[in-house]
């Protein structure tokens, strides 16, 4: 199989070296960056001259580019997909319509939607699939397997594809930069910066365990680490005079709403 990648950004490079370990396919890539083609190309990648060739060799192509790109890349790769018209899209960009690709296109292409994320590089991503006809389920099945390698994969409707950003897309950046804070407060009270980042990560760890292996509901949950009266209590009574339900809605809000800016 020939799986081919526009673009060798942090995402495609996520993916590809996710997959690349456990498979025997062949992986092409194109990009106007050098330095980054060169970067995917010390991993195994073969690098091809154009995208139109990319679209002419690959059986599938993941359009790994940013949104305001594909205005760009879309003509390149119609053009690719006269002589390859079976090919399988495979878009990673938010807002992207399978509508949108069709029309541009002007074929009834085979598209899977998917929304990953960065910890894909280590085996641990969270990666949401949409299955847009006239797509083979095998077909599909074979998208689901690449990213089902490096992590956990779960199907969705294609109308909730800007609304599951927010869930796991856009996640991994939130969680650092709240970590951020916890590990400020413990280095400014004397707890070494390196020693709190690998308790707390450990923390996350096992938290997001406990949510998907005990059994327990989150507020079953929230019980049993908090004592009437004690410190954990103390800090989720801030949390929630703080309101951060709102911030964390609006945050989503906001995540989702500009997703729907970028919508074509």
């Amino acid at each position: 199989m020939k799986i081919g990648f526009i673009g060798a950004g942090n995402m495609a490079t996520a993916i590809i070296k996710g997959y690349l370990p456990q498979s025997q396919d062949t992986i092409l890539a194109y990009d106007i960056d050098e330095e980054k083609m060169q970067k995917i190309v010390d991993l195994g990648v073969i690098a091809t001259k154009s995208i139109e060739e990319l679209v002419i060799e690959a059986d599938y192509l993941f359009l790994a580019v940013k949104p305001q790109q594909f205005d760009t890349i879309l003509p390149q790769i119609k053009a690719g997909m006269i002589s390859n018209p079976n090919i399988v899209l495979v878009s990673i960009a938010a807002g992207i319509s399978s509508n949108y690709l069709k029309e541009q296109l002007q074929v009834d292409a085979k598209i899977v939607r998917v929304m990953p994320n960065t910890p894909l590089l280590l085996g641990y991503g969270a990666t949401a699939l949409s299955k847009i006809l006239p797509t083979a389920e095998d077909e599909f099945q074979f998208v689901c397997h690449i990213f089902e390698v490096s992590g956990t994969i779960a199907i969705i409707s294609e109308d909730c594809m800007n609304e599951v950003i927010s869930v796991s897309g856009s996640t991994p950046a939130y969680i650092y930069e709240i970590t951020k804070y916890f590990i400020q407060y413990a280095t400014e009270h004397g707890i070494k910066e390196q020693v709190a980042l690998e308790l707390f990560s450990q923390t996350l760890i096992g938290a997001a365990n406990m949510m998907t292996q005990s059994g327990n509901s989150l507020d079953q949950l929230i019980e049993m680490v908090s004592s009437k009266g004690g410190t954990t209590i103390a800090g989720l009574q801030s949390f929630r005079s703080n309101h951060l339900e709102k911030i964390v809605w609006e945050a989503c809000e906001a995540c989702t709403k500009r997703a729907y800016e970028l919508t074509k």
